[in-house]
């Protein structure tokens, strides 16, 4: 019996399923593949690398086209990947050593999502430094992380659930299994598509988060999902206010979603019930940076520089850095009176950071707020306000709006 099975299902993706097999060819694995309806060569592709083929009609549910792969699976460990996912050089090893595990029933996964701007937000993560672990992944600047279980023992118990989004995690909690952290990362290249691509699969998602919302209406995370989809996605920002609402209604300790509840608030213009339901995110434990700036937004757009001052500090050293969030910081100390204060610390990071454009900007919104005009144009002249606008915030001397990629 082989050790593992690598379990994929694939439609149309002669583009990157060569490099996803010839990235798992050192693992010596059984290859599974379920076909949903290939048009293009990702078929004889497969049957190059060795793959075992299975067609299967699609029915919008990918929980129910992985499970018919695992069927077919005939390893002790099963592998599950994505046709635009790869291991790196280090990943055999701690594969091989973590398929001699006896205790743990599967292990969570880090993923990295690889992004076209370092500036680009995924859920409420901050992009990481490509530290090209991977050299085919070296034109992208960063990559999110999430952690999902891809590692896991084949069971009749163990299979996955969720119409999208789907995951074996919650079947592994319900046979009181353990999961373990495993130490080598997958690499997905499926946000750093086409735009076409990128449209059709998230309409493709769109309908099926609403199928799973459907079969699971009591379930926060279906509610949470689709709210992702429709903020990020679609900017349908009263149909994200109500499924955001009802996640929180459902796991009032999901700080995520009492987040992103808050910000979605804030980009319909309601501060003051934005800055609630921030409150409630840090409550809940979800204490990361972007609550913070968010915050600060809020307490900026309605004058209240001072607590926008506080909120971008803690955003500061939440995050470690951020060039965008402190130039909002020092223009809300030159706003709440802080003058020299705000400026002489924009000079130090403009010194240190000439490239970060939205320093340049806070230099000059706060030159206009000073009514420094002359100062403020002639420094515009020099060339020295970066180039191009800001990537994650558009904002003025009177307004900060958090529309971030």
């Amino acid at each position: 019996m082989s050790a593992l099975t690598v379990a994929m299902i694939v439609k149309n993706a002669q583009a990157f399923l060569p490099t996803c097999l010839r990235s798992v060819k050192p693992l010596n694995p059984d290859i599974v593949i379920a076909d949903t309806g290939s048009t293009d060569r990702s078929l004889a592709i497969a049957q190059e690398f060795g793959a075992r083929l299975i067609q299967i009609p699609w029915k919008n549910d990918f929980a129910e086209a992985r499970n018919q792969a695992l069927a077919e699976a005939r390893g002790q460990w099963i592998l599950s990947l994505d046709a635009d996912e790869q291991l790196d050089g280090t990943a055999a090893a701690a594969i091989a050593a973590l398929l001699q595990n006896k205790a743990d029933a599967g292990f969570q996964v880090t993923i990295r999502n690889y992004v076209s701007s370092p500036n680009e937000r995924i859920w409420d993560q901050v992009p990481k430094p490509n530290d090209a672990l991977l050299a085919s992944a070296a034109a992208y600047p960063a990559f999110v992380e999430h952690e999902n279980v891809r590692l896991f023992r084949r069971s009749p118990d163990i299979y996955f659930v969720g119409r999208v989004h789907e995951s074996v995690g919650p079947r592994i909690k319900e046979v009181r299994g353990t999961l373990g952290r495993a130490n080598f990362a997958i690499h997905h290249f499926g946000f750093v598509i086409g735009e076409a691509a990128k449209a059709e699969k998230n309409n493709r998602y769109r309908e099926m988060g609403r199928q799973k919302l459907k079969e699971f209406p009591n379930d926060w995370q279906s509610h949470f999902e689709l709210g992702l989809l429709e903020l990020e996605q679609y900017r349908n920002l009263a149909e994200a206010r109500k499924l955001f609402a009802r996640a929180c209604e459902l796991n009032p300790s999901a700080g995520v979603a009492w987040y992103f509840l808050g910000l979605t608030i804030f980009r319909m213009g309601d501060f003051e019930d934005a800055l609630n339901f921030l409150r409630h995110a840090d409550h809940a434990g979800h204490r990361t940076a972007l609550v913070a700036e968010t915050r600060g937004d809020a307490h900026y757009n309605l004058g209240e520089f001072e607590d926008a001052r506080n909120s971008y500090e803690a955003a500061l050293k939440r995050q470690g850095g951020s060039g965008g969030v402190l130039a909002k910081l020092c223009l809300a100390t030159v706003r709440c009176g802080k003058t020299e204060r705000g400026l002489s610390r924009l000079r130090v990071a403009l010194a240190e950071n000439p490239e970060v454009a939205e320093l340049h900007e806070g230099l000059v919104l706060s030159l206009v707020f000073l009514n420094r005009l002359e100062d403020a144009a002639a420094y515009g002249r020099s060339g020295r306000t970066g180039r191009g606008p800001l990537g994650r915030w558009n904002w003025d001397s009177r307004h900060i709006r958090a529309d971030r990629n």
